[in-house]
């Protein structure tokens, strides 16, 4: 189809409802195939019982059936054992397919958040956290080295000092 040729409206709905009338026909044909043949599998392995007879006769049926029942019963949870068992190592397999695949961790997006709702974040809403880490650091007092200034002076007077002695060797 050409880009420039599009379904109408009420076309698309019928082509819809056409294919919705099929599928329900297939759905009711194979509804009845599934009842025929489960019919026929109940005629072929459970004949009617005979019910004609004295009692013993009735009774040795009732038996026969009950045997029956009992051994379809351990059937069926014999094979519900082996589904639930064969479904246990599919789960297992499943794990360890995703162990051996490595989770992918995606990469992270740096965020700026404070300490305070860093905490409001992990704590939840309802705690009331502060964290001013400032207020907890100590306060350190800058002293005044006074000896450096003293040493600066004594310096400078070492300077004059040297100044004058080679004053006294260049007269001399």
């Amino acid at each position: 189809m050409s880009e420039g040729k599009k379904m109408t409206s009420s076309r698309r709905h019928h082509l819809k409802s056409l294919i919705l009338q099929i599928a329900a026909s297939w759905l009711e044909q194979e509804a009845t195939e599934l009842a025929a043949a489960k019919e026929a599998y109940m005629m072929e392995n459970c004949p009617a019982p005979d019910t004609s007879g004295d009692q013993a006769a009735l009774m040795e049926i009732c038996k026969k059936l009950h045997q029956a029942l009992d051994k379809i019963d351990d059937d069926r949870y014999d094979t519900e054992a082996k589904v639930a068992k064969t479904d246990k190592e599919i789960e297992d397999l499943k794990l360890k397919v995703v162990e051996l695949a490595g989770v992918k961790k995606p990469a992270l997006k740096k965020v700026r958040m404070s300490a305070d709702s860093m905490l409001q974040a992990l704590l939840g809403g309802k705690h009331k956290v502060t964290m001013d880490l400032r207020s907890n650091l100590k306060q350190v007092k800058k002293e005044v080295k006074e000896e450096a200034g003293e040493a600066v002076g004594d310096w400078r007077k070492n300077i004059e000092d040297k100044a004058d002695r080679k004053k006294m060797f260049e007269t001399s």
